[in-house]
C-alpha cells in the first residue's frame, strides 16, 4: 500500500506574517518632502523674510515661504515614531539629506529632524560651512547642535568663535547662547571661561556677529545670580569702551540684564 505523506504546510505569505503587527512608518523621500513644501508656498511671506526679517543669502533666496510653526508640525510627521537605534539612524540620514538640498525650509526641517546623539564634529563643521544667513545658523544651533553628546557642542563653541567667516563665527556664539539656555547639567565654570572669549571678540563690528555675541552674554547672565554678576561686570566694561561694537554689545546687554522683571 502506498504511503500517504502529510501535506506540507503552506508557507505564510508576507501579508500574513505582518498581520497584527504595525507596519513601520517610512518617511517620504526628500523629493516628495520638497514638493509638499512647495505646495504650501506663500510667496508674500517669502518676500517678507528678506525685507522684514533680514534673512538673506543664497539659501534664503530658495525660500518657499513657510512659517516655523508649520515646519515644526511637518517635522513631527517625518520623525519615526519608534525609539530604536534604527529609527534614530533613519531620522538622522533624512536630516542630512534634507540639508544637502540647500533649500531654506528643508534646512530648517533638517535641524528639527536630526538626532543629536548621532552628531559628529565632521558633520557639525560641514553644516557650519554652509551657513549663509542667521535663521538657518541659529535654528541648527538652538534646535540640534546644543544637544550634541559629550563636549561636542562646547568644542564647536571655541572653534567657531575663532573662525573668520561671518556665519561660522556667529554660530560659535549662537551655540554658546543656546547652551546657556538649554544645558541644565553644566555648572558655572564652562560659562565663566567664556567671558574672556566674549571680551576678545566683542570688537567684531559685523552685524550678525556682534548680535550673537550680545545674545550669548545676555543668555549667560540669565542663568543664575552668580553668572549674572559676571555678565553685568563684563557688559559694564564693554559699555565704556571706545570701540563702537564693544560699546553696543555692552550697553544693550546691560539694558536687559539690569531690567527689573
Amino acid at each position: 500500500m502506498a504511503r500517504i505523506r502529510p501535506a506540507k504546510p503552506k508557507p505564510r505569505t508576507a501579508a500574513k506574517r505582518s498581520a497584527g503587527r504595525a507596519a513601520p512608518v517610512e518617511a517620504p523621500g526628500v523629493g516628495s518632502i520638497l514638493a509638499g513644501l512647495k505646495r504650501r508656498a506663500d510667496p508674500r511671506l517669502a518676500r517678507q523674510m528678506v525685507g522684514r526679517f533680514g534673512i538673506a543669502g543664497p539659501t534664503a533666496a530658495t525660500a518657499f515661504g513657510l512659517r516655523v510653526g508649520e515646519l515644526r508640525a511637518i517635522a513631527k510627521t517625518l520623525r519615526s515614531r519608534g525609539r530604536t537605534p534604527a529609527d534614530a539612524r533613519r531620522n538622522h540620514t533624512l536630516s542630512d539629506s534634507l540639508w544637502a538640498t540647500g533649500q531654506y525650509e528643508a534646512r530648517l526641517l533638517a535641524a528639527f529632524v536630526g538626532e543629536p546623539a548621532l552628531l559628529t564634529v565632521r558633520q557639525m563643521d560641514r553644516w557650519a560651512r554652509d551657513f549663509d544667513n542667521w535663521a538657518v545658523c541659529d535654528t541648527a544651533c538652538f534646535c540640534l547642535f546644543d544637544r550634541a553628546p559629550g563636549d561636542l557642542a562646547w568644542g564647536r563653541v571655541r572653534a567657531w568663535a575663532a573662525a573668520r567667516p561671518e556665519f561660522v563665527k556667529r554660530a560659535g556664539f549662537a551655540l554658546l547662547a543656546s547652551l546657556a539656555l538649554h544645558d541644565k547639567a553644566s555648572g558655572d565654570a564652562p560659562f565663566e571661561r567664556c567671558f574672556p572669549m566674549i571680551r576678545r571678540h566683542a570688537c567684531d563690528g559685523r552685524n550678525f556677529v556682534k548680535k550673537a555675541i550680545n545674545w550669548a552674554l545676555r543668555a549667560i547672565g540669565k542663568r543664575n545670580p552668580a553668572l549674572r554678576a559676571g555678565a553685568v561686570s563684563l557688559a559694564g566694561e564693554l559699555a565704556e569702551s571706545n570701540d563702537p561694537s564693544e560699546r553696543w554689545v555692552g550697553r544693550d546687554a546691560l539694558r536687559e540684564l539690569l531690567r527689573r522683571d
